[in-house]
């Protein structure tokens, strides 16, 4: 009788080399996509790449002395500024919902406003929107949710105002740098806010 001699199938082990050849290909890939396409930095103020665009934003006087324009009639619109930029502050309240990253469709009466008035006196101008918040919460997400508000502003800028997208620059305050103190909630109130500055370009 003759002898059945069976053994056992070889792996091919080039195919599981190729194969995970191929993944750490695809992870390197995607790595380096993520973080070149990464907007926003927690140790970051700012969305923009732009380093020199960062610099130039970096010496606004939030203590600026309060002004008015005519064109300007809403008074939850604040104005400030002095010769070189202003700035519009609006109230969390005006532009949210509570917790809300969402442009209520109320906002659009103050945020044209602004925008006549940027377009006015600024054409062409560099804007940076900055989004803040008060303290409650954590510092990150409290980042997250000023980049998120700015964001939002300056959506509604580029679409409904025809502001050039590469003409704004957006910060995350986060709760850093309040206007207020934390401690009240009349205070939590005023640092929960989105301010626009427009700069006449140079």
């Amino acid at each position: 009788m003759a002898e059945l001699n069976v053994q056992p199938k070889k792996n091919n082990p080039w195919l599981i080399w190729l194969i995970l050849a191929v993944l750490v290909v695809a992870l390197i890939f995607y790595f380096r996509s993520n973080s070149s396409n990464k907007s926003v930095s927690i140790g970051s103020d700012s969305t923009s790449k732009d380093t020199s665009a960062l610099a130039a934003w970096d010496n606004v006087d939030w203590n600026a002395s309060e002004t008015s324009y005519e064109e300007i009639t809403d008074t939850t619109i604040s104005v400030r500024g002095n010769k070189d930029y202003t700035i519009y502050g609006l109230g969390e309240n005006i532009l949210f919902n509570v917790g809300d990253t969402a442009l209520q469709a109320s906002a659009q009466y103050q945020l044209k406003q602004i925008a006549a008035s940027v377009n006015k006196r600024y054409k062409e101008a560099s804007l940076a929107v900055y989004g803040r918040t008060d303290s409650t919460g954590t510092a990150g997400l409290n980042k997250e949710l000023g980049k998120l508000r700015a964001e939002a502003v300056k959506q509604w800028l580029v679409e409904n105002a025809s502001i050039n997208a590469d003409n704004i620059t957006v910060y995350s305050k986060g709760q850093s740098d309040p206007v207020a103190s934390n401690a009240t909630p009349e205070g939590r109130q005023m640092n929960r806010r989105v301010d626009i500055v427009a700069r006449a370009q140079k």
